[in-house]
């Protein structure tokens, strides 16, 4: 069986994020860049399945400039076995991403497609659940326990309510939520083995496909300030200020 797991470079989620001065986004230069942590356990979780015997290829894409080689790179050396590195230096909407993993689905076919629920810098939350709808694909979201049968996949996956466990068939596509697993630390021998692993280049324009942006960006702001607390000095003056508040009666 082969896997296909597409990862995101993002900005560092230990790395406080800072609005732009002209406030049409975050500053991205001369940051930490590192993985986006759900494609991280999206990657763990299929180097687990290759372990177990159930997938014998694992196939990292991404969609970036240069520097994007990095983070494929490091889901090479947690154990992908080949990389493929779709080139651009625009920003890729949701809808646009899933357009380019369908056609690269296409020419890979694989069986399972396992991807993090959402990126940290957009939240969007949408490519897997796009992406499924393009192929026409069965798909379990947010995931938190994935089981390979014969010829389907077992998901369970966190909602409001608990946990709903869904049986579909293969092909199929999965979004890793954050209690999948704990991604492993790749170790300084498989890191040097990263280096020799394959990584194809390939340009967005190959795909012919179109980009075009549905969605403009019109100003990107910091949160509002919390106010400062208060210590009172007995519980009087607490429900005297909760009455006064509206809050206590």
């Amino acid at each position: 069986m082969k896997v296909l797991v597409p990862v995101k470079r993002v900005l560092d989620y230990n790395v406080k994020p800072r609005v732009k001065a002209d406030g049409t986004g975050i500053e991205l230069a001369n940051v930490k860049m590192s993985m986006n942590p759900f494609d991280e356990i999206a990657v763990e979780e299929a180097v687990r399945l290759k372990e177990g015997g159930a997938v014998n290829e694992i196939v990292v894409v991404s969609i970036g400039d240069a520097k994007a080689q990095e983070t494929l790179r490091t889901a090479l050396a947690m154990g992908a076995d080949r990389a493929i590195h779709v080139v651009t230096v625009e920003k890729v909407e949701p809808l646009g991403v899933a357009k380019v993993l369908a056609k690269i689905a296409e020419a890979e076919l694989p069986q399972l497609i396992i991807l993090g629920k959402q990126a940290i810098d957009d939240d969007n939350n949408q490519t897997g659940q796009m992406l499924a709808g393009l192929l026409s694909w069965g798909q379990g979201t947010f995931a938190s326990k994935v089981e390979l049968a014969a010829d389907a996949v077992v998901v369970t996956r966190e909602v409001d309510g608990g946990l709903q466990t869904e049986r579909f068939g293969l092909p199929a596509i999965i979004t890793a939520d954050l209690r999948l697993n704990e991604p492993r630390y790749a170790s300084l021998p498989n890191i040097m083995k990263a280096k020799s692993k394959p990584l194809v280049q390939k340009a967005l324009d190959d795909f012919g496909i179109d980009l075009k942006p549905r969605l403009t960006t019109i100003s990107v702001s910091e949160p509002a300030t919390r106010p400062a607390g208060l210590k009172l000095a007995s519980v009087d003056e607490l429900v005297t200020r909760l009455h006064a508040m509206g809050v206590a009666k």
